[in-house]
Formats: structure tokens, sequence, C-alpha cells
């Protein structure tokens, strides 16, 4: 999927809800993920800002989660 085509972003916290995770969760293992990862921050009225994903970004956090759930393991 090429990144500049990218017509929607869900928040983190929709895409908590949808994986069943929490969003605390998934920041922690998303703070690292690069906007090439499919991650953006999308800011708002007074400085307000909230992580969201392309769905290849959504794709890349299954990944990740995947992974944290196998080194927990």
């Amino acid at each position: 999927m090429q990144l500049n085509k990218v017509h929607s972003v869900k928040t983190i916290d929709r895409v908590a809800a949808e994986l069943g995770e929490t969003v605390d969760r998934l920041f922690h293992l998303a703070i690292d993920m690069e906007p090439e990862d499919g991650v953006i921050w999308v800011h708002g009225p007074n400085d307000d800002s909230v992580m969201a994903f392309s769905p290849f970004g959504i794709e890349n956090l299954r990944k990740i989660i995947k992974m944290d759930r196998v080194k927990r393991a």
C-alpha cells in the first residue's frame, strides 16, 4: 500500500476497541512507530493530539502485538 494514498485513519481509541486492547498498551507498543509504518499524530485545538493509524499501520500494529505476546510467554 502506498502511504501517500491513505484516505482515512482510525484513532488509537478506535483501534484499541476493535483489537480488544487498552489504549495505554497500544500507545506503549506503537510509540516507536514512524509515519512510514502507518502512524500519524492528529493535532486539535488547545494542543490536544491523538495517535492515529492507517490500515497499513493497523496491520503493523497487529504484528507488534503478536511479537509482544510471544516475547511475554
